[in-house]
């Protein structure tokens, strides 16, 4: 054999021993695994999961518990985003239906309401509302029976009133009000239901129920109040008459409803049950027979009493007071 010939021979054995060789490769055989879907090297399993697709990897290789975790992060991103445009994007002016709000405002339930609006009892902005399903605005004026109506939640506070507040909810010579007593009972601003003046003590209620205010202090209404009087000296039986018969102010004769001797105390105190609103009008009449009162106490007012309600102490009411003052 020629040398060029028995040269070209040995360059072909090591070629295919080269191939042969090269085949057994780590890097070559995991290439060539990997086309089939086979074994991977610690090397491959690595451009796998970081997912080069070369190495047969998904674009984006995550473990089961990793995808729900980006799952639900992706969900609470969407939920998120949602709130946020829908605030972005809320009217200036909320709209309410007007059987709503005047449920809300405690008058009735909304059915008792639907029938209030179908009947023309509701003004809207000053224009009667017949409508059913009318959407209204909460800066609307909204009246019913005559008195305006907020769509707050009603709140009735009783306050053991003490001397030297009055009963408004400001005052121009900034002197105390029983606003101050209150101040934490609500959220909402409060109004008191009629008045004690500044030395009257007892019971009084505070409310942001403007129907239920109006309806506790309307003459035709009658609420029955009771009061503990002190008098500067004993009270004559017939002074305790004539009382009993009506004594004539200015406004008319005032008529009580009841008026005795407090048992077991001496005849400087007595009890006296009136219906009548008039300004001062207890301390009026007995001045108008020559006495003076030196202490009055409110002790009850629309059946409420001041149990258990220390001086300058208020509570608020129960369910069934509050039911009690809508069937008065």
């Amino acid at each position: 054999m020629s040398r060029e010939r028995k040269n070209f021979s040995d360059r072909q054995k090591n070629g295919k021993q080269g191939e042969r060789k090269t085949s057994f490769d780590k890097t070559s055989r995991s290439a060539s695994d990997s086309k089939r879907g086979g074994g991977k090297t610690f090397d491959s399993r690595d451009k796998y999961e970081k997912g080069d697709r070369k190495f047969g990897g998904p674009k984006s290789f995550k473990r089961p518990f990793d995808r729900k975790a980006e799952h639900d992060e992706k969900i609470k991103g969407y939920i998120l985003k949602r709130k946020f445009d829908k605030l972005a994007n809320k009217p200036e002016k909320e709209t309410i239906r007007l059987n709503k709000y005047i449920a809300n405002s405690g008058i009735c339930s909304r059915r008792e309401a639907d029938d209030l609006i179908t009947q023309g009892l509701v003004e809207v902005n000053g224009k009667v509302v017949t409508e059913m399903g009318y959407q209204v605005q909460k800066t609307d004026r909204v009246v019913f029976d005559g008195q305006g109506i907020t769509p707050e939640k009603p709140v009735y506070v009783l306050l053991n009133k003490p001397k030297g507040y009055l009963s408004t909810t400001k005052d121009e010579k900034a002197r105390k009000t029983v606003m101050d007593l209150v101040a934490n009972a609500s959220p909402y601003r409060l109004f008191p239901v009629g008045r004690l003046d500044r030395q009257t003590t007892g019971v009084i209620l505070l409310t942001n129920d403007g129907h239920m205010t109006k309806k506790l202090t309307h003459p035709s209404f009658g609420m029955k109040k009771i009061y503990h009087v002190v008098l500067d000296r004993k009270l004559s039986i017939e002074d305790l008459q004539a009382i009993r018969e009506g004594i004539r102010l200015e406004e008319g004769v005032a008529e009580v409803d009841n008026i005795s001797y407090i048992e077991g105390k001496p005849k400087t105190e007595v009890g006296i049950e009136i219906h009548i609103g008039w300004n001062r009008v207890v301390r009026r009449i007995f001045q108008r027979l020559g006495y003076e009162v030196e202490s009055l106490d409110r002790v009850m007012f629309a059946g409420l009493t001041k149990k258990n309600v220390k001086r300058g102490h208020w509570r608020i009411l129960t369910e069934q007071e509050v039911n009690n003052l809508k069937m008065l």
